[in-house]
């Protein structure tokens, strides 16, 4: 069941009277059941590799609490992480073998699997005690607003907020539906829109020409930002409609200054998974620069496989680790340019380059991340770089690639409303805030212009159902 469906609604309604009438020690289990149902609806098979790999972890994790040999701790930890790689590995990489068994990829496994070795590291290293109850730690990984992707949860964060009784708010349930309107926005009228242009442009290698390319690549770019962010502020606006934090994922990205900035505001649960449970594992920068920038382009490595099949992944995760090796070797070169033309310091014009050029380095790995087979993302690059073509914004041929004029507006339009809003949050302006403090006819105002904003302008698909998120395949 996707979040952009009308039966994800009612599942949400439901789930909310059942939450709020219930008596409070039993609002857990409220959580459980929906999250069950709603895993079961997507796969009854898919469920048993979820709760194989939840009970494999709590198991180890109440082993790992009081052996007192540490090495055959260690050599148990190593087992069942082993264990559960195998089966993301396997499932999610050889993917083909389970349609002969009517099989599909389990739903969330790169996230939850990655949520399941860092909770067994965390209780391995002592930071918290395991959960004794398998249901508050099934819930952990099994919570429906999270599972389809993420935030990745840390379970001190999250498992804890489970056993606290949630009250029904109205201002946190405003809030809550702001924000899932406003990712319904992004998803169904930027993202999905977006989506039509870039995959009729680049379904084109052949007889594409390179300004199109070019378009193509950032308005994909524009696409994945605004597909994961909006699932993202979907899942967080239902989950604080119940009363329960998640991690923020995301921090105004594209308005980093340079590609570390990038990746500290860029999925930031999985950085910091990478960052906590990979990169300072392997030395960190406790070993010296050469081992540092080897493990920055190992965790890079990593990440690109993680994020699924083809060499094209691996490509995308290397660039963003030479990107920070290159940043870091031509660190004294950026600081004498810098000083020579700002002596008195750096001004919003040089900070607007700093953006810009970190906004192309990070659209031009993006081809790499959306164009499967290697030679046709090199062809695309020749051709933005050769073909020259800026008369198709004039002519008319831009609007040969699927949107329509109004449409192709349309998009432009909301595009830089998401660039503003962003811009707002990134001056420490909330828009919720704002909204709330309005009074009541303004407010709902906004929220019926918004709800219809949606409803008219978002693409649908069959049955009123929106594409499928776009890190939903990861």
């Amino acid at each position: 069941m996707s979040f952009i469906s009308l039966s994800f609604i009612a599942f949400l309604l439901v789930m909310l009277l059942l939450f709020f009438v219930v008596p409070k020690r039993f609002q857990f289990i409220v959580l459980l059941l929906g999250s069950f149902a709603f895993y079961l609806m997507f796969s009854v098979k898919a469920f048993f590799f979820l709760f194989i790999s939840s009970l494999s972890v709590y198991l180890a994790a109440l082993f790992l609490e009081h052996v007192e040999n540490r090495r055959i701790g260690r050599q148990l930890l190593v087992l069942v992480i082993g264990f559960n790689l195998f089966l993301l590995i396997g499932l999610k990489y050889f993917s083909f073998w389970l349609t002969r068994y009517g099989l599909v990829v389990p739903l969330g496994i790169s996230f939850y699997t990655l949520s399941l070795i860092g909770y067994l590291i965390d209780i391995e290293r002592r930071k918290y005690r395991a959960e004794r109850n398998f249901f508050y730690f099934f819930l952990y990984v099994s919570y429906f607003p999270h599972i389809l992707q993420g935030p990745i949860a840390r379970y001190n964060f999250l498992g804890e907020q489970f056993k606290e009784y949630h009250s029904f708010n109205y201002d946190r349930v405003a809030k809550g539906c702001q924000r899932m309107v406003w990712g319904y926005m992004k998803k169904m009228i930027i993202a999905d829109r977006a989506a039509i242009f870039v995959d009729t442009v680049f379904g084109q290698i052949s007889t594409g020409r390179g300004t199109a390319f070019f378009i193509a690549s950032l308005l994909y770019t524009i696409q994945i930002y605004a597909d994961f962010s909006g699932c993202v502020d979907i899942s967080m606006g239902v989950s604080e409609i119940f009363g329960i934090r998640l991690s923020e994922n995301f921090k105004q990205p594209y308005l980093a200054v340079s590609i570390n900035d990038f990746w500290k505001r860029w999925h930031i649960s999985l950085s910091s998974w990478f960052r906590d449970y990979l990169y300072i594992p392997l030395g960190g920068s406790r070993k010296g620069i050469v081992r540092r920038w080897m493990n920055v382009l190992i965790v890079f490595t990593v990440s690109g496989f993680w994020h699924g099949v083809g060499i094209n992944y691996i490509i995308w995760g290397l660039l963003h680790g030479i990107y920070q090796v290159i940043g870091y070797l031509l660190m004294p070169v950026r600081t004498w340019i810098i000083q020579k033309i700002w002596p008195n310091g750096e001004t919003g014009f040089a900070k607007a380059i700093h953006i810009l050029t970190t906004f192309f380095l990070v659209n031009f790995a993006w081809i790499f991340f959306r164009i499967a087979d290697f030679k046709n993302a090199i062809i695309i690059i020749r051709e933005i770089i050769t073909d020259f073509t800026p008369w198709i914004l004039t002519d008319g041929t831009i609007f040969s690639y699927g949107l329509s004029e109004k449409s192709l507006h349309l998009l432009i339009f909301m595009i830089i409303l998401m660039f503003v809003v962003d811009l707002l949050h990134e001056k420490g302006i909330s828009i919720r805030t704002r909204i709330s403090r309005e009074c009541l006819p303004i407010r709902w105002f906004i929220y019926l212009t918004a709800i219809y904003t949606v409803m008219i302008f978002g693409i649908y698909g069959i049955g009123y159902d929106a594409s499928s998120f776009i890190y939903m395949n990861f």
